[in-house]
């Protein structure tokens, strides 16, 4: 007799991977960055400074990449988007799943704001800026906040059966917005490459990190693992 494994036996092994490379991988360009490592300085300094040009010089394509940058890309959004999924999910009686995602969403956060703190990185400076950011520029909240929703986005939509179809072009969303929120950051002069960088490790860490925390949990608990209500 064919077993069929338990779902979360699947997923778990998967995240856990995909976690613990995303973290070795922000670990490695958090210590290049903090020791100044100087060709990757070379290649930060070279390419932000080939995208500000163009963004000085084609200001049409600047107020592009700001309105995408500070509406559908920024980290406020983001929370938003999963406020809004969390609120979803205490409806479907899946309380424990909606406080799950609430609780990445904020470990998200804290590891951006805190790393912000203790690395300290200069945003580079412009005599000719076109946008302005706060706080420190490693990691890049912008791509760390888009990675976190994204990933958590397609982890709920494969646990909840959505259709493959619909899977694959959220996952073409997701790449394409951790991307773009990428390029703009970088075009609008308020991040390094290597901060967009981190920024998408860390977030595929904290996300990945979480959906393999869950699975175990749920194995554990023997959870179907397939959007169940009361008290999932």
């Amino acid at each position: 007799m064919v077993t069929t494994p338990h779902p979360a036996a699947v997923v778990r092994p998967v995240a856990a991977a995909v976690a613990v490379a995303c973290a070795a991988s922000a670990a490695l360009v958090l210590l290049l960055v903090a020791v100044h490592c100087r060709p990757l300085m070379a290649f930060d300094s070279a390419l932000s400074n080939g995208l500000h040009r163009a963004a000085v010089g084609a200001p049409g394509w600047t107020r592009v990449s700001r309105l995408l940058t500070d509406r559908l890309w920024d980290p406020w959004t983001m929370r938003a988007g999963l406020a809004v999924t969390v609120g979803w999910l205490v409806r479907r009686g899946e309380r424990l799943l909606g406080f799950w995602v609430a609780a990445t969403s904020l470990a998200g956060t804290a590891l951006q704001q805190g790393l912000k703190a203790v690395v300290d990185r200069p945003r580079p400076v412009w005599p000719d800026p076109v946008a302005s950011a706060h706080y420190s520029a490693f990691p890049s909240g912008h791509a760390l906040s888009v990675t976190v929703a994204g990933g958590l986005a397609l982890w709920l939509l494969h646990r909840h059966g959505v259709r493959r179809a619909g899977q694959v072009t959220a996952a073409v969303a997701v790449g394409v917005s951790m991307l773009g929120v990428g390029f703009t950051r970088v075009h609008l002069g308020v991040h390094w490459p290597s901060d967009v960088a981190g920024g998408w490790l860390l977030g595929g860490a904290v996300a990945a990190g979480s959906v393999a925390a869950h699975a175990a949990y749920e194995r554990r608990r023997g959870g179907t693992g397939r959007g169940e209500a009361a008290g999932s």
